[in-house]
C-alpha cells in the first residue's frame, strides 16, 4: 500500500519528471489531414490537453501498409514528420511531455486503404468477425494476406524507422501499440495466429515479432522512453487467446530482460457493471504488478476516485483517460477542484472538423458563463 500517492504525485518516468500521474490515453480521432498528416487543429487538440503528466497520441501507422481507418495520421513521411512538429511544438512550449504510438493495423483495415487495393496483411489468412469503417462507409471484413516469413523483418524495419521518424519529429518518447487486435496483437493471441514457422505456435515464437520491433525501436531510442500498450482482457476486432494468463505473464517477464519505461494495460471497462469487453481471463493491472518490475499505466472507465484507489494500492503508477480527456481539455484542473465534468459526444468521436474536437469548453469558460 502506497496511501499517500494520488492522480497529483509527481511521478518520475525515464528521465522526465510528471508533475501529475494522469495520462491521456492514445485516442484514434480521425482528424488527420490529406497525406495523412496532422496539422493546426491536432496542434490546438494536442495543446489544450497539455496539463496531462504524459500525453500519448493517438495510433499513428508506421507505413502505408499499417493504415487502419481514413484520415489517421502517419509518421512515415517527411511531410508527417514536419506537421508532428506542430503539435510537439506546441506540447514543449507548455512544459508538456508526449509520446507517439506506433501502430501497424494489421488484418484491421481494407484494400481501400492500402496502396493499389492491396490486402491486408496479418499472421495468419484469417479474417476478423464484423465490419470495418472506410471512405465509403462500413464493410465487411476481407480475408487478409498472410505475411511470408521473409516479409516480417520488413515489418520490424517500418517500426524501427518510424521510431527515428518520431525521434526527428521532436516526441519524448514512443508507445508500440501491441493492443486491441492489431498486427502485433494479432501475431500474439492464437486465435489470430496460426503459422507453423519461428512466428506461430508456441508463445515463444507468438510474441517473437513484439520482442524484435522492441529492440529495434530502442536500438533508436533509449529503453527508459520506450512503453509498451497491452490488452490481455480485450475481445475488440474479434480478439482471444486460449491462455491468456500463460500468454501475457510471459509477455511482461520478456519486457523485464528489455527494461523498456512501462507497460501500459487496458483494463475491461465496465459501464453500469456490465463489461464493455472483457474475456474473463482474470488478468488485471494488478497481476501484472507481481511479474513486471517497472512502470505501470493502467487505463479503462477511471474516474477520479477509482484512479486514485487503485494507485494508493500500489497496483499502478499512473492512470490513463481516454473519454474523460476528450470531453475535458483541462481534465487535471478538474480533478484537482472536484469541478463538474463535460458529457463526451459519442457522435463526434471519429471524423468531423471542430465539433467535438476542441471546442469542449473549459473549467474557467464554463464558470464564466
Amino acid at each position: 500500500m502506497t496511501p499517500n500517492i494520488n492522480l497529483f504525485s509527481p511521478v518520475q518516468l525515464g528521465p522526465y519528471t510528471l508533475l501529475n500521474r494522469i495520462v491521456m490515453a492514445p485516442l484514434t480521432r480521425n482528424r488527420a489531414g490529406i497525406r495523412n498528416t496532422p496539422g493546426l487543429l491536432n496542434a490546438t487538440y494536442y495543446e489544450q490537453r497539455v496539463s496531462a503528466g504524459l500525453i500519448v497520441t493517438e495510433a499513428t501507422q508506421v507505413s502505408p501498409q499499417g493504415v487502419g481507418y481514413p484520415n489517421t495520421p502517419g509518421i512515415h513521411s517527411q511531410e508527417q514528420i514536419a506537421c508532428w512538429r506542430l503539435v510537439t511544438d506546441a506540447i514543449h512550449a507548455r512544459g508538456g511531455h508526449i509520446f507517439l504510438q506506433l501502430w501497424h493495423a494489421g488484418r484491421i483495415s481494407h484494400p481501400s486503404l492500402q496502396l493499389e487495393g492491396e490486402l491486408p496483411v496479418a499472421p495468419s489468412a484469417i479474417a476478423p468477425k464484423g465490419e470495418i469503417m472506410t471512405s465509403e462507409g462500413l464493410q465487411p471484413f476481407v480475408t487478409p494476406r498472410s505475411l511470408e516469413i521473409e516479409e516480417i523483418s520488413g515489418i520490424v524495419e517500418q517500426f524501427r524507422l518510424a521510431a527515428k521518424n518520431a525521434m526527428d519529429a521532436g516526441f519524448d518518447g514512443v508507445e508500440i501499440h501491441s493492443a486491441t487486435g492489431y498486427l502485433l496483437d494479432q501475431f500474439i493471441q492464437d486465435n489470430s495466429n496460426q503459422r507453423t514457422d519461428k512466428y506461430g505456435g508456441s508463445i515463444e515464437n507468438r510474441v517473437r515479432l513484439l520482442l524484435e520491433v522492441t529492440e529495434a525501436v530502442t536500438s533508436i531510442w533509449d529503453r527508459d522512453r520506450t512503453g509498451i500498450r497491452l490488452s490481455p482482457n480485450s475481445t475488440y476486432n474479434d480478439m482471444y487467446d486460449s491462455d491468456p494468463v500463460a500468454t501475457f505473464s510471459y509477455i511482461a517477464r520478456a519486457l523485464n530482460d528489455l527494461d523498456v519505461a512501462y507497460l501500459h494495460i487496458v483494463e475491461p471497462i465496465v459501464e453500469n457493471d456490465v463489461p464493455f469487453y472483457d474475456n474473463e481471463s482474470g488478468l488485471r493491472v494488478s497481476s501484472f504488478r507481481k511479474i513486471f518490475k517497472g512502470t505501470l499505466i493502467s487505463g479503462g472507465g477511471y474516474d477520479r476516485a477509482k484512479g486514485d484507489a487503485i494507485l494508493a494500492k500500489g497496483d499502478a503508477d499512473l492512470i490513463s483517460y481516454g473519454r474523460l480527456f476528450i470531453a475535458n481539455p483541462d481534465l487535471p484542473e478538474r480533478f484537482a477542484k472536484n469541478a463538474r465534468l463535460n458529457k463526451p459526444d459519442p457522435s463526434t468521436f471519429y471524423g468531423g472538423g471542430e465539433v467535438g474536437y476542441i471546442d469542449y469548453p473549459s473549467l474557467e469558460e464554463v464558470l464564466s458563463i
